[in-house]
């Protein structure tokens, strides 16, 4: 007589955890590719759903509104972009640090193209209103050039980093030429040699950091 074991209560929730888990990559990954393709607006819940190969209704049962989505893909990436970056920068300091970080911002643009550039989408058109996206990124800006902040001050501790580098203002600017980068970069990826671009926009910022004097 075949005796299958049927599947324990953790058994089952464990096998339910694992369901729901893939049915949100693919729905994640959906979602990437229709915001490539149609950016946001024209990117509905039942279209995410049917790509990913569920029902009309599942992200919509899953999410509740476009907004719930498109948050929790904003938190999939910043965990994303966290452990990436991470990876680069843990341990360093100072000048140290913001060259790992160039070249954590450069192999992104090469690894996760199809999400870093579905994100940006997102964000960018999410700038007309008052969404929690928006607040969200305004946020984040603030981590980001406090970070950098961070590793100038630190490189004018250790005397890496001239005197008269003021690293909030240096902070803004860093920020600023990497979002202007990637916003070329979204509009047309052609345009950007990202290898060649990044190698010398490490070595421009080094140069200012260290060696130019006609402040």
């Amino acid at each position: 007589m075949d005796m299958q074991a049927k599947p324990t209560g953790a058994g089952r929730t464990n096998k339910q955890a694992e369901r729901s888990a893939l049915s949100d990559k693919l729905m994640f990954d959906a979602a990437v590719q229709l915001i490539n393709e149609r950016g946001t607006a024209k990117t509905t819940l039942k279209d995410i759903g049917e790509v990913a190969g569920y029902s009309r209704g599942l992200a919509s049962y899953r999410f509740g509104s476009k907004d719930g989505l498109w948050m929790e893909l904003f938190d999939k990436f910043d965990e994303l972009w966290k452990a990436h970056i991470g990876s680069y920068v843990s341990g360093k300091r100072g000048l140290d640090a913001l060259s790992a970080a160039i070249s954590a911002q450069c192999d992104i643009f090469k690894n996760e193209s199809s999400y870093l550039r579905a994100m940006y989408i997102l964000w960018y058109e999410s700038l007309g209103d008052e969404s929690e996206i928006r607040a969200s990124l305004a946020r984040h800006h603030i981590i980001y050039r406090r970070d950098v902040q961070r590793w100038i001050e630190e490189g004018l501790a250790d005397g890496s980093v001239r005197d008269s580098v003021d690293p909030a203002r240096f902070a803004t600017m860093y920020c600023s030429t990497m979002f202007g980068t990637i916003y070329q970069w979204v509009v047309a990826a052609d345009a950007i040699d990202i290898d060649d671009f990044f190698e010398h926009l490490e070595k421009m910022m080094l140069f200012y950091l260290k060696e130019a004097r006609n402040d």
